[in-house]
C-alpha cells in the first residue's frame, strides 16, 4: 500500500502488536492505507502531541489508539485533534484489561473517544472503515458487500449443525 495513509495506528509499545494486527489486516483487505507508529503519551509525549497535532494535514481521517493499562495514548490523542479517534483497550495481567477499558470509555465531555471491546482491533478497523465510507462511495459498496458475505457465512453454519436437532 504505497498511497498515502489515511488512518493513524498508534500503540503505546511493541507488545500491542499481536493484538493489533488484525487491524492492519482488515484495513489492508478493504484497501485502506493507513501507517503505524509506537507513541507513548508518557515516554514519548512530545513526539505524540506532534503526530496528533499533524495528523489532519498529513492527510489522516481516522486515528487508532491501543494502550494497556493506564491506557491514556487514546484520550491524549482525542485532546490534540479535530479528528475521530477509536481507543483499543488491551488485556494486561491487571483485570484482565478492564483497567484499560475504564480508562478510555471514561473522558470528559468534549473530548470524545469511539472505544470497542478489550483487544478489538478488528472492530476498530472496522469502524474506521466505516468512518471514511460515509464520503467514499466505492469503500461504501465494499462494506456493504462484506455485511453480506458475513450474513451469508452465518447462515451457512445452520448446514453445519442441522444434524443436531
Amino acid at each position: 500500500m504505497s498511497e498515502k495513509p489515511i488512518v493513524g495506528i498508534i500503540m503505546g509499545s511493541d507488545s500491542d502488536l499481536p493484538i493489533m494486527e488484525k487491524a492492519f489486516k482488515e484495513l489492508k483487505d478493504f484497501g485502506v492505507s493507513y501507517e503505524v507508529k509506537i507513541l507513548s503519551a508518557h515516554r514519548t509525549p512530545e513526539e505524540h502531541a506532534n503526530y496528533a497535532k499533524s495528523a489532519k494535514e498529513r492527510g489522516l481521517k481516522v486515528i487508532i489508539a491501543a494502550a494497556g493499562m493506564a491506557a491514556h495514548l487514546p484520550g491524549v490523542t482525542a485532546g490534540q485533534t479535530v479528528l475521530p479517534v477509536i481507543g483499543v483497550p488491551i488485556k494486561s495481567s491487571f483485570q484482565d484489561g478492564l483497567d484499560s477499558l475504564l480508562s478510555i470509555v471514561q473522558m470528559p465531555p468534549g473530548i470524545p473517544v469511539a472505544t470497542v471491546a478489550i483487544n478489538g482491533a478488528k472492530n476498530a478497523a472496522l469502524l474506521a472503515i466505516q468512518i471514511i465510507a460515509t464520503g467514499n462511495t466505492d469503500l461504501q459498496k465494499k462494506f456493504e458487500e462484506y455485511k453480506v458475505q458475513m450474513a451469508n457465512d452465518s447462515m451457512l453454519k445452520n448446514e453445519k449443525i442441522k444434524d443436531l436437532n
